[in-house]
């Protein structure tokens, strides 16, 4: 059985993202010089929605491209079964440019460590900085964000259900106890 508890309204999520957008601009002395990259799916559209914040706070348009890491993941070969690969989608020169990753959840580590690699296929960028929605804790390699929307501590019979409007219907972010009863 699986209980869950809204954490973050809709309100909640739009008010987190606008000061996301805010550090990273004010981290980087503004928007010269950076690229957003979004990681599928999530990622994604919270990449989506940054990149307009910030278009609205410095009137700039910045590149935003979004990475599939599904075939540079650890498990993909172990633990997956049929994974379902998408294309990225990065139409700009990474190279040289402050690059910020932007997924939901950050848990492990072990996908961040996978975007990393697929992010030096497309190039050697300056700085990489990652954006995170919510950071659950429980890593497992040395990795950590630059930007964190929410902490939310959880114990290993709980995960972080992020839900977006565009491929959810509804805007929120969810701890789900799983119960083994």
């Amino acid at each position: 059985m699986k209980e869950s508890f809204k954490i973050i309204d809709k309100q909640g999520l739009d008010r987190i993202l606008t000061r996301i957008a805010h550090e990273i601009l004010e981290k980087n002395k503004g928007s010269q010089n950076l690229v957003l990259i979004g990681m599928r799916t999530r990622g994604e559209f919270l990449a989506k929605r940054i990149h307009e914040k910030i278009k609205l706070i410095d009137d700039v348009d910045l590149p935003l491209g979004v990475l599939d890491v599904t075939l540079y993941r650890d498990d993909f070969r172990t633990r997956m079964k049929q994974p379902e690969v998408s294309v990225s989608d990065i139409t700009f020169d990474i190279n040289e440019k402050d690059v910020i990753l932007i997924d939901d959840v950050l848990y492990t580590g072990r996908t961040v460590r996978s975007a990393l690699n697929a992010l030096m296929d497309f190039g050697r960028p300056s700085s990489i900085q990652l954006s995170i929605l919510v950071d659950r804790g429980h890593r497992e390699l040395p990795i950590r964000a630059d930007y964190v929307g929410k902490n939310i501590p959880t114990s290993q019979n709980q995960e972080v259900k992020v839900k977006m409007q565009e491929i959810d219907g509804e805007d929120a972010i969810y701890n789900i106890d799983i119960n083994n009863k």
